[in-house]
């Protein structure tokens, strides 16, 4: 049997990334409302909607959260950033000699 500390180390996670971890498992593995669960972790109910929608999308999409191995064990750089038409580049910080 775990121990107070450890089993609220789960409870009430304290970093972001932990809190919606924790909170989307809850509906995904566990299939608690999202009711429950936005309150429980302390989102209100619809930024919580949003935020199973949005992790639904992206793991549709292929591309999972940052939380998740796939995400951490993925190699693939990111694609590059393409620039709007018009703009220049930022000038060096590095004064010139």
């Amino acid at each position: 049997m775990a121990d107070a500390s450890t089993r609220r180390f789960f409870s009430e996670p304290a970093c972001p990334a932990q809190r919606q971890y924790e909170a989307l498992r809850a509906v995904f593995l566990d299939g608690q409302p999202q009711v429950a669960v936005a309150q429980r972790f302390g989102y209100s109910y619809d930024a919580f909607r949003q935020l199973v929608c949005h992790f639904r999308a992206a793991c549709e999409a292929g591309n999972p959260p940052p939380f998740s191995t796939a995400a951490r064990d993925s190699q693939q750089p990111r694609p590059a950033r393409r620039r709007r038409p018009g703009r220049t580049s930022r000038p060096s910080l590095t004064p010139a000699p």
